[in-house]
């Protein structure tokens, strides 16, 4: 047996005591190491822990821990094509315990729900199986340095109905909990014995931004394949209707309105309903209601109007927090009421050089912070001084499926503002998911990855029927 075999080994019965909470109180090297724990295992906070592991953790310089609630992890863009039924998770989904070994950090399964920053723990839950039965007891992790990457969750905005009969699209879970009940709805469709009624299978998507747009084009297409594998009864023509509904005056609020007039041309050829302008009041099980006093049936409601930090941030041991939940940070990424804490992503509030609005959440801000702080927090260990985080947009895309992408590039590179549509604007779209397997995996692997999923991709239907 290698020296290494039995180093990795070892590392995997300190982990198991740990989580157990059975090893005894002699000291350790690993207990003098100073600990990053990181909260968050989307793509920024995954892709700082695989990178921190790599250099810091490798070498025994700092004790890395990635705390997270789920079990394996899906970059967030793709959720639209896992609630549509396009994508299979299981050739996407990377296990966070297997990350972990492989990258040299500690993976901890479980949801914080608190803070003490006088003893500088972090608090979580206890986690329970579908049985009820206890995982892992509530417990509490030490830290040196924090680092918060929860991301964001839906935000209904207090809409009534919202909670008891649309699914957000927050989460793997709640994407495939969407694709199971269009399914379902779809083979209840076809066994009855009456006719479809009206709003059985109309779709209603509210919130027009990346994620509702790139929703309602794939759903397009997935319905029509669902219902071609033998459910004869269902006309997609007929039966199926998707309706984009936004309050801001047009789609794609957030981005440069060419793009936003492309996209609507291109979904209106594809026949979804845009409702831009209009507000939402309620969501009820047969449909939705708007301000104005229109009525749009639907029973599969999709809600992705806006996001906001989670709920348990509101009140984190006294740290400083907008509005909608997220952490106010300084330009170091630094906490404002702590700088031995620092947050990144969605859930941080992060001032934008020559802008009065904080950076954007979006996934090119959230791996530029990652970048950022991996090189930082390294400094921050041999005590050199933090620089400052600045972001670059580097322009916007908008997939719709297999019909087109549309975007803009912006840069000295295309001198300014580009705006790009088609087969190239879709080769740039892959390219952001390839630099997030590139930061977790590294080319070479990701090579492999892409024709191994290639070739199964063959063996498959196109849409997922379970």
């Amino acid at each position: 047996m290698s020296n290494e075999t039995v180093a990795e080994r070892a590392v995997t019965a300190e982990a198991v005591a740990d989580e157990t909470g059975k090893s005894d109180n002699r000291t350790t090297a690993r207990d003098t190491l100073h600990h990053i724990v990181i909260v968050g295992g989307g793509a920024a906070g995954l892709e700082l822990a695989t990178g921190l592991g790599d250099k810091l953790g490798k070498r025994k310089k700092a004790d890395i821990t990635l705390i997270e609630r789920s079990r394996t992890h899906l970059w967030k863009p793709l959720l639209h094509e896992v609630a549509a039924g396009s994508m299979n998770v299981d050739n996407h989904a990377l296990d966070y315990l297997a990350q972990a070994h492989w990258h040299h950090f500690r993976y901890r399964y479980g949801e914080m729900i608190g803070l003490d920053r006088a003893k500088r723990e972090v608090c979580l839950a206890a986690t329970h199986d579908d049985e009820g039965n206890e995982i892992t007891p509530a417990r509490s992790f030490r830290y040196d340095t924090l680092v918060m990457a929860v991301g964001s969750t839906a935000n209904d905005f207090g809409t009534p109905g919202v909670k008891q009969f649309a699914i957000p699209l927050d989460t793997l879970a709640q994407a495939e909990r969407f694709n199971r009940r269009l399914v379902n709805a779809c083979i209840r469709a076809h066994a009855q014995a009456e006719p479809v009624r009206p709003g059985q299978l109309h779709v209603a998507i509210i919130g027009a931004g990346a994620t509702g747009t790139e929703l309602a084009a794939q759903l397009h297409r997935t319905t029509r394949q669902v219902a071609a594998f033998g459910l004869d009864r269902i006309d997609p023509d007929r039966d199926f209707r998707i309706t984009l509904i936004e309050g801001a005056p047009r789609i794609l609020p957030a981005l440069p309105e060419r793009i936003s007039e492309a996209t609507a041309g291109l979904l209106g050829k594809l026949g979804v309903d845009i409702r831009a302008g209009a507000k939402v009041t309620e969501v009820r099980k047969d449909g939705v209601a708007l301000a104005d006093g229109g009525f749009i049936p639907a029973e599969l409601v999709v809600w992705a109007a806006g996001v906001k930090g989670p709920d348990f941030l509101r009140d984190l041991d006294g740290l400083e927090v907008t509005r909608s939940n997220q952490l106010v940070v300084t330009p170091t990424l630094q906490t404002t009421r702590d700088p031995d804490i620092f947050a990144m992503g969605d859930c941080a509030s992060c001032p934008r050089e020559g802008s009065t609005a904080p950076v954007p959440p979006r996934a090119q801000a959230a791996h530029q912070q990652a970048t950022h702080l991996r090189k930082q927090l390294r400094n921050r260990l041999e005590g050199k001084p933090l620089k400052p985080f600045v972001y670059r947009d580097f322009g916007s895309l908008v997939s719709l499926g297999k019909y087109s992408t549309v975007g803009n590039l912006m840069g000295k590179l295309v001198g300014g503002n580009m705006m790009i549509e088609g087969y190239f604007a879709r080769m740039m779209y892959v390219s952001l998911y390839k630099m997030h397997l590139m930061a977790l995996h590294g080319s070479s692997k990701v090579a492999l990855e892409t024709v191994a999923r290639t070739i199964a991709h063959r063996t498959e239907p196109a849409v997922k029927l379970h």
